[in-house]
């Protein structure tokens, strides 16, 4: 890879990681760029091509995810929904929905406990929303239990970069030649 490629590589990641960071603040894409030290259009192709989503949908993602595990915690809806950043419970509400297959208020009344007797790490991972599924945004019960099979992650089993889906292919795809 070329220096310059490597360089863009290093200043997307270094964004990433402020989002990951500090996903319950206000975050808007003027400031991720300052830390990628690139503009603001500039950095939100970029962060595009790079990672297959928006530098707003990747935030959105990243507190949706926290407040799953929040709501699985007993926290309430409304409180999750300031603890993660968002400032409207309806938009917050929407999103979930979105990402997660059901309301936030039907996930933390359902039942946890495998999730609660995975260690955190992988708990993380199994219960990540899935962005673009096929049946808008609802994981499968495969996928919930733990399973991904192929072609979960979008229509016509090609899987979204990045995914378990994905590199469950590629392993596949790999394994087969």
């Amino acid at each position: 890879m070329k220096s310059r490629g490597l360089e863009h590589l290093v200043q997307l990641r270094r964004a990433r990681d402020l989002i990951d960071r500090e996903y319950a603040r206000p975050l808007d894409v003027p400031t991720m760029a300052r830390h990628a030290l690139m503009s603001p259009g500039h950095f939100s192709r970029q962060f595009r091509a790079t990672y297959g989503e928006t530098p707003y949908s990747y935030l959105m993602t990243r507190r949706i995810e926290r407040a799953m595990a929040l709501l699985r915690g007993g926290t309430s809806v409304t409180d999750t929904c300031m603890e993660v950043g968002c400032s409207s419970l309806g938009s917050f509400s929407s999103r979930f929905s979105e990402l997660v297959g059901e309301s936030p208020t039907a996930y933390r009344a359902r039942e946890h406990g495998a999730v609660t007797a995975m260690p955190p790490c992988v708990a993380k991972v199994r219960t990540r929303p899935v962005r673009g599924a096929p049946t808008g945004g609802k994981r499968t019960a495969d996928a919930q239990n733990g399973a991904v099979r192929p072609g979960d992650a979008r229509p016509g089993g090609a899987a979204q970069p990045g995914t378990e889906s994905g590199r469950i292919e590629e392993a596949g795809s790999s394994a087969a030649i």
